[in-house]
Protein backbone atom coordinates (compact mmCIF):
# COMPACT_ATOMS: atom_id res chain seq x y z
CA UNK A 1 0.00 0.00 0.00
CA UNK A 2 1.28 3.58 -0.82
CA UNK A 3 0.48 6.96 0.82
CA UNK A 4 0.76 10.42 0.12
CA UNK A 5 0.31 13.43 2.69
CA UNK A 6 0.64 16.72 1.30
CA UNK A 7 1.48 19.74 3.10
CA UNK A 8 2.75 23.28 2.85
CA UNK A 9 -0.61 24.93 1.44
CA UNK A 10 -1.79 27.90 3.15
CA UNK A 11 -2.98 31.54 1.89
CA UNK A 12 -0.48 33.27 -0.63
CA UNK A 13 -0.18 36.76 -2.10
CA UNK A 14 -0.73 36.90 -6.00
CA UNK A 15 2.58 37.57 -7.82
CA UNK A 16 4.20 36.08 -4.64
CA UNK A 17 5.33 31.83 -4.29
CA UNK A 18 4.80 28.91 -2.44
CA UNK A 19 5.63 25.41 -2.40
CA UNK A 20 3.84 22.32 -1.65
CA UNK A 21 5.14 18.87 -0.45
CA UNK A 22 4.19 16.04 -1.21
CA UNK A 23 5.98 13.17 1.12
CA UNK A 24 5.06 9.30 -0.42
CA UNK A 25 5.84 6.13 1.28
CA UNK A 26 4.84 2.36 1.27
CA UNK A 27 6.81 0.93 -1.94
CA UNK A 28 9.78 1.49 -3.38
CA UNK A 29 9.42 4.19 -6.50
CA UNK A 30 11.66 3.17 -9.45
CA UNK A 31 8.71 2.70 -11.38
CA UNK A 32 6.13 5.17 -10.17
CA UNK A 33 4.94 8.46 -11.87
CA UNK A 34 3.49 11.30 -9.73
CA UNK A 35 1.20 14.31 -10.20
CA UNK A 36 -0.45 17.30 -8.72
CA UNK A 37 -4.03 18.32 -9.30
CA UNK A 38 -6.12 20.65 -8.40
CA UNK A 39 -10.01 21.35 -7.72
CA UNK A 40 -11.70 24.82 -7.13
CA UNK A 41 -14.60 25.04 -6.03
CA UNK A 42 -18.00 23.76 -8.44
CA UNK A 43 -15.20 22.83 -11.00
CA UNK A 44 -13.88 19.91 -12.22
CA UNK A 45 -10.47 18.16 -10.64
CA UNK A 46 -7.42 18.93 -13.39
CA UNK A 47 -4.34 17.68 -13.91
CA UNK A 48 -1.40 20.31 -13.10
CA UNK A 49 2.01 18.36 -13.66
CA UNK A 50 3.17 15.27 -13.58
CA UNK A 51 6.68 13.61 -13.02
CA UNK A 52 8.38 10.00 -14.10
CA UNK A 53 9.86 9.06 -10.40
CA UNK A 54 13.78 7.79 -12.24
CA UNK A 55 14.34 10.28 -14.98
CA UNK A 56 12.28 13.17 -13.61
CA UNK A 57 10.49 13.48 -17.19
CA UNK A 58 8.06 16.26 -16.98
CA UNK A 59 4.36 17.21 -17.96
CA UNK A 60 2.67 20.80 -17.38
CA UNK A 61 -0.93 21.52 -18.20
CA UNK A 62 -1.23 24.69 -20.57
CA UNK A 63 -2.72 27.16 -17.35
CA UNK A 64 0.55 26.35 -15.30
CA UNK A 65 3.58 25.69 -17.48
CA UNK A 66 6.59 28.45 -17.04
CA UNK A 67 4.93 29.36 -13.60
CA UNK A 68 4.86 26.08 -11.55
CA UNK A 69 7.71 23.39 -11.67
CA UNK A 70 6.70 19.89 -10.11
CA UNK A 71 10.11 17.99 -9.13
CA UNK A 72 11.27 15.24 -6.55
CA UNK A 73 13.62 14.11 -4.47
CA UNK A 74 14.06 10.12 -5.03
CA UNK A 75 16.02 9.69 -2.35
CA UNK A 76 13.48 11.12 0.60
CA UNK A 77 10.56 10.09 -1.49
CA UNK A 78 9.20 13.35 -1.81
CA UNK A 79 7.78 15.22 -4.88
CA UNK A 80 7.10 19.14 -4.85
CA UNK A 81 5.14 21.48 -6.88
CA UNK A 82 6.84 25.16 -6.58
CA UNK A 83 4.43 27.65 -7.56
CA UNK A 84 5.59 31.06 -8.90
CA UNK A 85 3.02 34.73 -9.37
CA UNK A 86 0.11 32.26 -8.39
CA UNK A 87 -2.66 34.24 -9.26
CA UNK A 88 -6.60 34.09 -7.30
CA UNK A 89 -7.86 31.93 -10.31
CA UNK A 90 -5.22 29.28 -8.72
CA UNK A 91 -6.86 28.98 -5.62
CA UNK A 92 -8.22 25.36 -5.10
CA UNK A 93 -7.09 22.01 -3.13
CA UNK A 94 -4.40 20.48 -4.26
CA UNK A 95 -3.74 16.73 -4.59
CA UNK A 96 -0.95 14.62 -5.48
CA UNK A 97 -1.31 11.30 -6.54
CA UNK A 98 0.94 8.31 -7.34
CA UNK A 99 0.85 5.18 -9.44
CA UNK A 100 2.84 2.37 -10.39
CA UNK A 101 3.63 2.44 -14.38
CA UNK A 102 5.49 0.15 -16.52
CA UNK A 103 8.42 1.94 -18.14
CA UNK A 104 10.02 5.73 -17.45
CA UNK A 105 7.08 7.80 -18.35
CA UNK A 106 4.38 9.89 -16.43
CA UNK A 107 0.46 9.41 -16.37
CA UNK A 108 -1.76 12.36 -17.52
CA UNK A 109 -5.04 11.24 -16.62
CA UNK A 110 -6.61 11.37 -13.46
CA UNK A 111 -8.14 7.89 -13.40
CA UNK A 112 -4.73 6.48 -14.31
CA UNK A 113 -3.72 7.11 -10.13
CA UNK A 114 -4.03 4.79 -7.97
CA UNK A 115 -3.09 6.51 -4.66
CA UNK A 116 -4.18 9.59 -3.37
CA UNK A 117 -3.31 12.39 -1.27
CA UNK A 118 -5.89 14.06 1.21
CA UNK A 119 -5.63 16.89 -0.38
CA UNK A 120 -4.35 20.81 0.67
CA UNK A 121 -5.76 24.26 0.66
CA UNK A 122 -4.13 26.58 -1.21
CA UNK A 123 -5.59 30.43 -1.80
CA UNK A 124 -3.90 33.53 -3.77
CA UNK A 125 -5.13 36.65 -2.28
CA UNK A 126 -5.39 39.44 -4.90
Amino acid sequence: QVHAVESGGGLVQAGGSLRVSCAVSGRTFSTYSAGWLRQAPGKERQLLAAISWSAGNTHYAYSVKSRFTISRDSGRNVVYLQMNSPKPEDTAVYYCAAATVAGERYLVQEYQYDYWGQGTQVTVSS
